[in-house]
């Protein structure tokens, strides 16, 4: 899981923490928590959850998973905003 082991070291930057620290943050022991820094090791899924949870961020962010539903929130959106733009537009400008 090299994208976790990444994303580990990627917001313990973000926030100016050591892996040390992000360790006791999450109530890890600090070897434990550098195998999955590493990449050595995965978090089982609880602990993944209270990693992120921890660490201010979520699973999927430390996975890399996009979400669909995010995405589509953000199309409803535009298409949103472009219905709104059409209605206040007179119809010969719209065609």
């Amino acid at each position: 899981m090299e994208i976790l082991s990444q994303r580990l070291r990627e917001r313990a930057k973000q926030l100016g923490i050591s892996n040390a620290e992000a360790a006791r943050r999450v109530g890890l022991d600090e070897r434990r928590y550098a195998h999955y820094a590493s990449g050595r090791r995965e978090p089982d899924l609880a602990t993944l959850v209270r990693i992120a949870d921890k660490l201010g961020t979520t699973p999927n962010w430390l996975l890399d998973v996009s979400s669909e539903r995010s995405r589509d929130e953000v199309k409803s959106g535009l298409i949103e905003r472009f219905e709104n733009a059409a209605t206040a537009m007179p119809s010969d400008e719209l065609e």
